[in-house]
């Protein structure tokens, strides 16, 4: 059994972890909730602009916009968005095995990376494959000039014929204790055709290229915002979990060492009464 002065500094020990973690999760609820909030709040507009888009896409089918353009794909840029910190479970390991399959699986020398967030900058930093651009620090804000300027730059390097499709990781927020990690496919814009039977119909005030080309970038800003937003979300909600669930295993460790320690110190009584009453026998 370990000393009565080890279970001590090993219970204080649990006991500063145990405030810690307790303070780490109170924080990520309050940034949970924060987060919750916007991306619930955004939901909306940003399907309001997907069908928007999908409308005056089939209205317009005519018309040739460069983030609609098929080409065969020799070479892929894939968007990997992860957190700054961890703490948080399996959250950022799943994005990066994710991640790296992907990168794997693909034809040699054909994928590019595009790394958000500084735990895939650092796990990518060992991998061979090369990156296009990185943001190694998010902290858990979906800064919108921070936002245009990386839908600006990956859609300039689609429009510049770098690469031939652009497909985006991350993990899309369920609830508090569900997400779902999600690749989906940014560019090239999916041209949805003539779903309704109603795009014939449309009269385009000013002319359609116009309407495209203020609608498509703010169709692909709004895209990466939600990607962001969604995955800022999954990330509190994975923390608070994770927090959560040490201040549990912290709490049980203290009562299983406070047990630890109070049959420590009883054995410590006995056996000093025990040497009082053979040294009072021996005097006798």
């Amino acid at each position: 059994m370990p000393s009565l002065r080890d279970i001590r500094r090993r219970l204080r020990s649990v006991e500063s972890t145990k405030q810690i973690t307790k303070a780490m999760e109170l924080v990520a609820a309050a940034k949970l909730r924060r987060a919750q909030v916007r991306v619930e709040s955004a939901r909306p507009y940003g399907l309001k602009m997907q069908q928007m888009l999908e409308s005056l896409a089939g209205a317009a089918a005519n018309l040739h916009h460069p983030l609609f353009e098929e080409r065969p794909v020799k070479s892929s840029l894939l968007v990997i968005i992860a957190a700054d910190r961890g703490l948080c479970g399996s959250y950022n390991s799943n994005i990066l095995r994710t991640g790296l399959k992907n990168a794997k699986e693909a034809p040699p020398d054909s994928i590019r990376l595009g790394l958000i967030g500084k735990k895939a900058v650092d796990f990518f930093k060992k991998q061979p494959f090369p990156v296009l651009f990185k943001i190694p620090r998010t902290e858990g804000k979906a800064d919108l000039a921070m936002v245009r300027r990386l839908a600006a730059d990956i859609t300039g390097i689609y429009e510049r014929g770098e690469v031939d499709e652009v497909k985006l990781l991350y993990t899309r927020f369920v609830s508090i204790s569900s997400n779902k990690l999600t690749l989906e496919r940014f560019l090239p814009i999916e041209s949805p055709g003539d779903k309704d039977g109603a795009a014939s119909s449309y009269i385009f005030e000013p002319d359609a290229a116009r309407i495209f080309s203020n609608l498509v970038p703010r169709y692909c800003l709004t895209k990466i915002l939600m990607a962001l937003l969604e995955a800022f979300a999954s990330e509190f909600a994975a923390r608070m979990m994770a927090m959560g669930n040490a201040n549990k295993n912290a709490k049980e460790m203290i009562d299983n060492l406070t047990l630890l320690r109070n049959k420590a110190r009883q054995s410590s009584i006995t056996k000093e009464l025990l040497d009082i009453v053979g040294g009072a026998e021996a005097l006798k």
